[in-house]
This record gives C-alpha cells, structure tokens and sequence, in this order.
C-alpha cells in the first residue's frame, strides 16, 4: 500500500514533463518519499533519564522589578545544580545559579540569581544586541516536547532582551525573530538577579503537555565560563532541545480568545532620489494574529510596511556572484523555522527566500494582502503562506505568491518533509517549485556524541525556462567539539531559478569537505586551539573543474583571556570561461588562474571597554596581488553609550589595471534604557560614491507597544563635490491589542 501511494505521487509529477531532469529528480524524490514512509514507522523520542524541574503556581502578583523579594521566589522548588560546559566541562560551576520558575494561566516566570563576587561583565543595553560576549543568562524552551525546535531567550545584567527562534538541528537560531516579553535586572555587591514574565501569548505550544523542555545556562565573562542545566558537554549546543531536561508541571494555560490585532500608523516624507520633489505620505497597516488552538498561528496582514526595519549593512563583493541578505521583516519571521530546508544548503541554496516577496531589485513594492499559517500538529511541521503584491510602474505587476512547507518529525531527532511555491514576483507565467528533503540526525552517536545525514531534491519550473530544472545533493555531518567534520554535494541545473529562491551559481557540481581539529592543550594561558582544513571544488555539469580552494588554519588559538590570534594559508584557483569585471574598467580576461592567500589575524577579548578585531589578507590574486586590511572595533566608554566601527580597505594590483575599495562604517547607540535606544548607522563606499546614515529611534513604552522614528540621509559624490542624493524621515507607530 505504501510502495503504491509513493508511486502514485510520484507519477503525478513526472507528468508535468517528461524529460531527463524530471528523471534524475524523481530517483531522489523516490529515495526521499520512502525514507518519509519507512522512517514515520520508527521509534518514539528517547526516554533517557533527564533533569527535571516543577513549575510552582504564583500565589500573588510580581512586580518585574529584577529583585527576588517576593517570599514566593524563594519558598517553591528552584534549580540549584547547573554544571560546567567550559571551561571544565563536568565540574562545579565557580559561582552558584539559582533557578526558579512560576506561573499563573496566564504567563510563565523566571526569577534567577547569579552569585558573583565581582561586577559583572555587561555594556549592552538595546534589543537584541549579540551578548555572548557578555554576562548574560540563557535559556530555551520546548513547548511542542519534540527536540527539534524551541524558543531561545537571553538577558544581560543591564537587562538587555534577546530573543530568537531554534533553527533546525539546534546548531544555529534566528536572532531577528522578536517576541513580547519583559525582562528586568539588578546588580549588588553579591552578583546579579533576573526576573522575566512571559506571556503565554507569545509562545506557540502542544496542547495537552504536561512537561516542556526546558534548558538554562549562563556565562561568567570574565572566567570565560558556561555553566548549563542539562548536557553540560561542549559537544552540545543550548538549541538542541531533545537534549534538554523538563519543565513539569505544566498549568492549563488560558488564551482567551488567542487573539492579538497590531495596528499600526506611519506618516514620512523626503526627497526619493536625485532631481526629484519632496514626497509625503501617511499611511496605516494592519496585523492580525489568531490562534487556532494553542500549537496553530494564523495571520493577515493588510497594507504591510516594513518601516522599522534596520537597513543592511553594505559589502564588498569581489566575486562573481551576489550576496546574501537575511530576512529582518517582522511578519515573515513569525515561524520561519518551518520553512528552512536542506541540510547544510545555508546560503548556497534557498528554496524559499521571503526577501524575493516586496523587494525587487532593492525596491519595495507594495504588500496589499497576506495571510499564513504556521505551527504543530502533532509530529507534523506545518507552514502555509499566500501574500498578494501591489503594482509597481517599471518594477513589478501586481501578483499571487504562495508557499507551502510541511515536515514530518521522525523517530528522535530526525526529520521529512517537502516544499512548494507558486508563483513569481515579476509576473512570469507558470512559476512553481517543488522539493523534498530527509534529515536523520541524532545526539547519541558512539554513545554521545553528534552525526547527521540529510539528502535533498529540487525541481522548478517556468514558461521562460527550457525544461524544468533541478538541484539536489547530500551532506555528512559530524559537529563535535573535538573533531568537527563535514563532507557535502551540491549538483545545480543550467537554469535553476526559482523565482522564490535565492541560487548563488548555477550550472555546477559543488564539492566540500571539512576537518576541524579543536584539542583543548590544558596549557595556563591557551584555552583551545582550532586546526582546520576546509576544500571547496566546484565543478561544470560535465566535470570540467570551474573554482578549487583549499583553507587551512595551522595556528588558530583561543586564549584562557578570551584574546585569539590566527594564521591562514588559502590556495584557490579559477577557471574563468568569460571576462570578469572585478571593479569599475578593470576586467580579468579568461584564463585558467591559480594563487594563494595568506591571513593574519588577532581578536582582542570583547570583555574589555575597547575591544576589536584587525584582519590582513595578503598574496596573490588571479594576475596580480591584493593586500585586504579589515579593522573592527565596539567601544563602551559609558553604560550610555556604544561606539561600533569597521572598515575594509582593498588595494589590488592586477595586469588588467589597480583598483581600490574602501568601505567604512560606524554604528554610534545610545542606550537610554532596554526599551529605550537611539541608534546611528554610517555607511561610505567607493565603489557607489556614496555615504548614507540611517538613524532610528525606537521606544517600547509598553511590552505590546512601540514608537520608531527613522530617518535616513544619503549623499553621493559626483565630480568631487558630494551632493544629497535622498533622504527620508518616517514616524511609526504600533501597538498589539490581545484577547
């Protein structure tokens, strides 16, 4: 019956054509189907012997206030026994944690106390600055008790908020996923302590659960310390939730409605690009949020603007292919964890990239309808979206765009699934994609350590591409601390292009293989060392080699400080079939070109005020050389203020002529309070002549609500005289009513 029904879907899709790449994809879709009937009969989730930890009810309200001095606090059950992760993995922590959690039906609490002796390392105050610099506590919770995916929060002894979403395989997270919690710290001569409500509201969960899993650990700074609750190994990451203990007790949480409706009200205006008149406008959005049940989010968007959204950092691009940018818009990130797919395709392939959707060629097009649907149902991953696009005169037609994503969580750890979009964001007729993937993966290899296996299939197809097109490959992983080692393939068609994906090349079989080496010497001043030996070999679809490269790191060591100093060796080799135009009027002609790279680099501990990194790429580089200096630096003189700096300066010598690239930028934050930053972001590049300054205000006066202001400046030098090229200054206002 199940070799039948796979047949079945089979046939159906070798039907929409009949040609040899719907055959070579259908050998692994085949493969894939049956892995998804055979592995959904496989076993259940491991039942090891795991921490555990009750919810206490809260008898009275709590003042989120970062103190403790509720009686409640300290009368219920706490966790008192973390353990160390680094850098004695398995012994007493230096300073004691306690950990204890309250709930009503209508939120979670946390209130924590870190023991220290000394003050804490801690300069950030704004949301969602990356803390893992910095003292902080960390935790991630489980609500579907399926060790796949979670929700990961982390705050700093200045009472930074940090938040995002567990990626699949639990190695990597989302950080621009942002949720409605409070969180509030306070310092004394004895350490520090942290208080944090979350509304249940926020979280999506399996109804029914009595026990979440649940996992908390923290940092000391200064020690360079990790202490964690449960799997305390250094093989382990925190989002790996199937290794975590459990939260029981779990009270029957009241939704109410499950209703949150966020308007929003934005007015701007400003001069939109050289030679034209000021423009103004005043605008209103609307989102929408139901649940339906407690492990289901449906939502509509009406009229949306991304407004608050940080503009991206500029680059220096000196290959042939474009780069990637991560989605930052609020609406599109909401379960965004469903829709990943493939194992270890990062950024090489993206079936669905939700940046193809209101964004052509860096312009905005307008967003006039959306709904989507995202969540659990039992071992099932579910994600649904369909969005309608707005005329754009000379960008874009007004179209239907849709993307379905559902993935099977089998046996412990493991996964399958498929996924498909419709449609295409520049009107091109008989645009639909579709792939399946399978990804086995388990924490309890040679009996504890990491291994995945994943294999993956793509088919796409339009009225402008010769036949569908297909992309597909396989990757072995093997993430420990000591040995780290990967082996993937990648085969890409001709013209694969989906029109919802993001390709970086195409007509190529990609090759890489990895080795890290990470021995911890136990010496009083290196704390660990990184060996690493990393090729990429690309090739035609016919073997003829295109790219080779080969990274080595013979001296990689991590200080007992947290200071790191490196040194590298990179051969890389082209075969160039057509002119490259690496920088304006200097082109590399085709040929095959071999050279070597060499990098020197030291990061200074990010513990101290003043931290940073200097970098210095040097050696040959196709016909010529290329010397890269790249300097990154964050500054903390004040709890006030943070100064961020960077810059990359590229001086080439090449036959075909020299060429330099600058890029310099610089972030200055002012942090009033955790829910009060403005911040200042400066961008120059020689290679567009211009400087732009995006300057945001953002004032969360309630955890439902905030106010942006956004003002963004850019010049441009033409003929040595800088000129204003546009500008815009826009005021945002939202709040989430929920019921």
């Amino acid at each position: 019956m199940e070799l039948a029904v796979t047949n079945n879907i089979i046939a159906k899709i070798s039907a929409l054509r009949t040609n040899s790449s719907v055959q070579q994809f259908n050998t692994l879709l085949r493969f894939g189907i049956m892995l998804v009937v055979i592995s959904c009969r496989g076993g259940v989730v491991n039942a090891q012997e795991k921490p555990r930890v009750n919810i206490n009810l809260a008898t009275s309200d709590l003042k989120i206030d970062g103190l403790l001095n509720e009686e409640q606090w300290h009368s219920a059950n706490a966790i008192q026994n973390l353990t160390q992760s680094e850098p004695h993995s398995g012994q007493q922590p230096s300073y004691k944690t306690t950990v204890t959690v309250l709930a009503d039906h209508h939120a979670l609490y946390f209130g924590i106390e870190c023991q220290d002796s000394e003050s804490p390392v801690t300069f950030s105050k704004q949301r969602d600055a990356d803390l893992t610099d910095q003292d902080h506590i960390r935790m991630v919770i489980d609500p579907f008790l399926d060790g796949r995916s979670g929700y990961i929060f982390a705050v700093n002894p200045s009472g930074a908020r940090y938040d995002a979403l567990v990626q699949p395989g639990g190695e990597t997270e989302n950080a621009n996923w942002d949720g409605i919690w409070e969180a509030a710290t306070h310092i004394s001569e004895n350490g520090w302590s942290l208080e944090i409500r979350l509304p249940i509201e926020t979280l999506s969960f399996k109804k029914g659960l009595t026990s979440w899993y649940f996992n908390i650990q923290r940092r000391i700074q200064r020690l360079q310390e990790i202490d964690r609750w449960a799997s305390a190994s250094p093989d382990y990451q925190l989002g790996q939730t199937s290794l975590a203990g459990f939260l029981d007790n779990i009270p029957d949480f009241d939704l109410g409605l499950g209703l949150s409706v966020r308007p929003a009200g934005i007015v701007g205006g400003g001069v939109p690009e050289l030679d034209r008149d000021a423009e103004y406008t005043a605008d209103a959005s609307l989102d929408v949020f139901k649940k339906i049940g407690p492990n289901l989010l449906g939502s509509l968007t009406i009229n949306t603007d991304f407004a608050e959204t940080e503009v991206d950092a500029r680059r220096v691009n000196l290959t042939r292919f474009p780069l990637f940018f991560p989605e930052k818009r609020t609406f599109f990130l909401e379960g965004s964890d469903i829709f990943d797919f493939g194992l270890g395709l990062s950024e090489t392939i993206v079936p669905f990239f939700s940046r193809r959707i209101g964004l052509v060629e860096g312009q905005e097009v307008p967003l006039d309808v959306g709904v989507k649907l995202n969540g659990r149902v039992g071992r099932t991953n579910v994600g649904f979206l369909s969005i309608r696009t707005g005329e754009e005169d000379n960008i874009a037609p007004s179209t239907n765009l849709g993307v379905l994503r559902v993935k099977q969580n089998i046996f412990s750890e493991s996964s399958a699934g498929f996924i498909t979009t419709l449609g295409d964001p520049i009107g091109r007729d008989g645009s639909w994609l579709f792939g399946t993937d399978f990804t086995f993966q388990t924490s309890k290899f040679r009996g504890d350590k990491n291994f995945l296996v994943g294999v993956w299939g793509l088919l796409t197809d339009r009225d402008d591409l010769p036949d569908p097109q297909k992309a597909l490959g396989f990757k072995i992983d093997y993430p420990n601390d000591l040995w780290d080692m990967a082996l993937s393939y990648r085969w890409i068609d001709d013209d694969f292009d989906p029109s919802l994906g993001f390709v970086e090349r195409n007509a190529v079989q990609l090759w890489d293989l990895s080795i890290v080496y990470s021995p911890r010497p136990g010496w009083k001043y290196v704390r660990q060392m990184f060996h690493e030996f990393e090729v990429e070999y690309i090739t035609d679809l016919h073997n003829e080699w295109q790219n080779y490269s080969v990274f080595m790191a013979p001296i990689n060591w991590r200080l007992e400080s947290g200071d790191r100093f490196e040194f590298n060796v990179y051969p890389h080799g082209e075969n160039l079939e057509e002119p490259f135009e690496i920088s304006d009027g200097v082109i590399i002609q085709p040929d095959r070109y071999h050279w070597i790279r060499y990098r020197l680099e030291f990061e200074s501990a990010s513990k101290r005020r003043l931290a940073g990194q200097l970098t210095w790429w040097f050696g040959s580089f196709y016909d010529g050389t290329l010397d890269q200096y790249i300097a990154l630096g964050t500054w903390n003189p004040v709890p006030l203020l943070t100064i961020e700096l960077n810059s990359e300066y590229d001086d080439a010598k090449l036959q075909a002529g020299d060429f330099i690239q600058k890029l310099y930028g610089t972030r200055v934050r002012f942090n009033f309070s955790p829910d009060m930053q403005l911040s200042s972001f400066l961008q120059y590049d020689s290679e567009s002549n211009s400087f732009g300054t995006n300057t945001r205000f953002r004032w969360t006066f309630h955890p439902q609500g905030d106010l942006f202001v956004i003002y963004n400046h850019n010049l441009v030098d033409l003929h040595d005289h800088w000129i204003k090229e546009s500008n815009r200054l826009e005021v945002k206002l939202q709040y989430t009513f929920r019921k």
